[in-house]
């Protein structure tokens, strides 16, 4: 400072001086890492600011499956902010986006090894891990590759598992002995699993019927503390119902089963078994999701009538098959769950039927649903119908989502009568509804 120049005066500081810490948390919290760490330089105020355990408790850390210099720095960046905040960490999420080659899966492998580990040895307040779609059936994972990782993965969930809440590992497509291994980590030791949320939607690979897997079922029977339970049907057995009911009645609130095609889903379960689950987990809802399984002949063994089913989402894609009739589905079994049926989902090729009658009467039948969500090949004149019944107080939805397939290029004439249809019931619609309705060409 020169003779000439005046000290600055507390009044003449800026504002950020004085701002209050959880004025200035809020600002950190929305800054990238790169800027974060520009911020810390500031002062020593800052610097602090940038430590604090409010800034790093959730993170996502995604990985590309595809060369670029771009994303090279993305393994070192997820080691240096493990190694930095780690132990600030309570929900973590990982994403590895379609590996493209062996070289890529190799160094994603060695960079969770590093992770994994750091994370074991600072961290003791992780709630939740999501570690999606993996995929370790393709043949970009090489053996010894897959086999590394999941003995990272597991030697982590042994040393952490008792901090658990949730684990997603959804999508990991795993042997029968390969994801048991790795779920019985959660119980090491104590030979109990005390997680309330397990995701292990497409879990094993393609094919498997896990349902007769002794090992499996002995798996499961470790986990006392589930609240929400998601996986897939080919997983469901009468011994999983019954453990389920042994271990986790006054627990289990919420099962997501989903059943595809590819999946093996003829296994006999008993009516009995699913009554005595929802007897014991007297607050249990089942929400169902058919990828591609349409006919009434499976649907029907699946979906018994003592299931509490609260959800059921139907959808065959772009997939035609003459010989196939929807009907049946929407007039004889679904309507066997209008007391406890809250949302519908359907997507479906319905070109070679008219099921605008049927639909609207399994809407008025279900007296609880809030949310109807469809695809399909209907009449414009449908969705008039649908909100002619709310507005008589016949249904009571929330949520209306319409996609109506035409076998048209064009579709002036169906934009416009839904068009006037939104003018005529837009009171209704703007108070009552999260609406959306669009006529879509099926060419």
């Amino acid at each position: 400072m020169d003779e000439e120049s005046e000290p600055i005066q507390p009044q003449d500081q800026s504002c950020w001086a004085t701002l209050p810490d959880v004025c200035l948390r809020r600002v950190f919290w929305w800054l990238g890492d790169r800027d974060r760490s520009r911020a810390a330089l500031v002062c020593r105020k800052w610097n602090q600011m940038m430590y604090s355990a409010d800034l790093w408790r959730y993170r996502t850390i995604t990985f590309s499956g595809r060369p670029s210099r771009v994303h090279a720095s993305e393994f070192e960046s997820a080691l240096w902010y493990v190694k930095k905040f780690g132990r600030y960490l309570e929900h973590l999420e990982i994403k590895f986006l379609n590996p493209y080659n062996a070289v890529l899966t190799k160094k994603f492998q060695v960079t969770m090894r590093g992770l994994l580990s750091c994370l074991g040895k600072s961290n003791n307040r992780l709630k939740s891990l999501s570690i999606q779609h993996l995929e370790l059936d393709r043949l970009v994972w090489r053996n010894s590759i897959r086999s590394s990782l999941i003995k990272s993965l597991s030697f982590f969930l042994k040393k952490m598992g008792k901090h658990l809440d949730y684990l997603s590992l959804k999508g990991a497509r795993l042997t029968v002995e390969q994801g048991c291994h790795v779920l019985n980590s959660l119980s090491y030791l104590r030979n109990e699993s005390m997680a309330s949320e397990l995701n292990i939607e497409d879990y094993f690979s393609h094919h498997l019927a896990v349902y007769s897997s002794p090992q499996f079922n002995k798996t499961m029977a470790t986990f006392h503390n589930l609240v929400s339970l998601t996986l897939n049907y080919n997983c469901i057995s009468d011994e999983l119902l019954e453990n389920l009911g042994e271990n986790n009645a006054s627990t289990l609130w919420t099962m997501n089963i989903k059943c595809h095609i590819h999946d093996p889903h003829g296994q006999v379960v008993w009516g009995m078994s699913w009554a005595k689950l929802a007897r014991q987990a007297n607050n249990l809802k089942v929400n169902f999701f058919f990828e591609r399984v349409m006919k009434y002949e499976r649907l029907a063994r699946i979906l018994l009538q003592e299931i509490p089913v609260r959800s059921i989402s139907l959808r065959s894609c772009y997939f035609s098959d003459p010989d196939w009739s929807m009907r049946p589905t929407l007039m004889d079994l679904l309507p066997t769950f209008r007391h406890t049926l809250q949302k519908l989902t359907f997507e479906f090729n319905n070109n070679h039927e008219s099921l605008d009658e049927e639909l609207h009467l399994l809407i008025l039948n279900c007296r609880k649903l809030f949310y109807f969500k469809i695809w399909a090949f209907l009449d414009v004149r449908f969705v008039e119908r649908i909100l002619k019944s709310q507005e008589e107080g016949q249904c009571a939805l929330r949520t209306l989502k319409v996609r109506i397939y035409t076998n048209r290029y064009e579709t002036n004439e169906e934009d416009r009568t839904l068009r006037e249809i939104y003018r005529r019931y837009r009171k209704l619609i703007d108070s009552e509804l999260n609406y959306f309705v669009i006529a879509y060409p099926m060419m």
